[in-house]
């Protein structure tokens, strides 16, 4: 049975009348290929903050798992609302969340690794209809407990998917075409990037873009799925990106959202960097007014978690704008305090990496 995966991210689901927007598409595909479809939604934007905030109001001191299964309720939502959309069109369809798509992960709660995958629930589900659509993000542990894969880990899910039904692409929409040399949001002149190799792309994403989860692309690496990155536009779909195994481009990325740890000593400092490298979480060592200092970029929560556990006598500071050159073997990292400079600072960088007159740059050897 040939499937098309595709996944659309919160940046679709503004407004609830966008779910009948996605709808069509859907409906589009089906008449264009004649294939089943599987499709992955996030929860709509802004709603997972929500969540959480609710739930820490409730309780500040909720456990792990319990923060799981309330995050987890933004995606289950949204995929009951393009089923209800597409199931207005007349198509066969239905929703599945993370107890029922075949994906068990360990018991690392707010950012749980895939152990294991069973394509029969989904395939079930397709030999009944002719769409299913699936929360992103969330599967079950061994003890049938419902786990989160991480912010924006709908990537992943989507990419799981492919690889257990044996896709080789999988479709992966948002409110940009692609991947760009630069947030095109925030850095004018920011450049599409046609074709783009899974380090890359891993790379930028570890240092704070957030077109991609890199978690995702190193699955999709794993397994030889090759990511089509896509936009719905007013004309109908648009392919801005291909993610496969070759093409570099230079590129700066923003990470605003880091956490800054003043450390008792390097010694120690160096202690929690293995830590977090152990769980596949970027941070940065630098010294501040004298003292050892250690900026979390990715899954922060989950790293503070880690922090806390370790025992260390860590003590969160505050927070840091991080900006990072990528530009071939090259990779530097400036910290700034505030916003404002550094947003001028990735403008300059991205202005002569990137001068006006030379086109996108695709090197195919990566």
């Amino acid at each position: 049975m040939k499937t098309t995966i595709v996944k659309f991210g919160g940046s679709s689901f503004r407004d609830p009348c966008h779910y009948a927007r996605v709808a069509r598409h859907l409906a589009e595909l089906r008449a264009e290929g004649g294939n089943k479809i599987v499709a992955v939604v996030s929860a709509m934007s802004g709603m997972t903050d929500e969540l959480k905030s609710t739930v820490l109001g409730v309780n500040r001191e909720a456990t792990p798992s319990n923060l799981d299964a309330t995050l987890a309720i933004g995606e289950m939502l949204s995929a009951c609302l393009l089923d209800a959309a597409v199931s207005c069109l007349g198509i066969p369809v239905t929703s599945l969340n993370g107890y029922a798509i075949g994906i068990r992960t360990n018991s690392d709660f707010g950012r749980a690794s895939v152990e294991s995958v069973d394509p029969q629930p989904i395939r079930a589900a397709l030999q009944e209809h002719d769409i299913v659509v699936v929360a992103g993000g969330q599967a079950i542990d061994q003890s049938g407990r419902l786990t989160f894969l991480g912010r924006n880990s709908s990537d992943l899910t989507a990419v799981v998917i492919a690889a257990m039904l044996g896709e080789q692409t999988c479709e992966i929409y948002s409110d940009v075409k692609g991947v760009y040399t630069a947030d095109p949001h925030l850095v004018s002149g920011a450049r599409l990037i046609p074709k783009i190799g899974y380090g890359t792309i891993e790379q930028m994403s570890r240092q704070g873009a957030k077109v991609l989860h890199h978690r995702a692309v190193d699955y999709a690496k794993k397994h030889a799925v090759t990511i089509v990155c896509k936009a719905l536009t007013s004309d109908g779909a648009a392919t801005g990106t291909i993610i496969t195994g070759h093409g570099y481009s230079g590129s700066v990325t923003v990470a605003r959202d880091t956490a800054v740890l003043a450390v008792a000593s390097v010694a120690e400092r160096d202690t929690l960097l293995m830590l977090l490298d152990q769980h596949d979480i970027s941070s940065i060592c630098f010294e501040e007014d004298g003292r050892p200092c250690l900026c979390i970029i990715t899954d922060i929560d989950f790293a503070m978690r880690l922090v806390a556990a370790a025992g260390t006598r860590a003590v969160a500071i505050g927070s840091k704008v991080v900006v990072t050159e990528l530009n071939g073997a090259m990779s530097r990292v400036h910290l700034h305090v505030d916003y404002e400079s550094a947003m001028a600072h990735a403008q300059t960088i991205h202005e002569q990496m990137h001068p006006a007159a030379v086109g996108d740059l695709v090197i195919e050897n990566d």
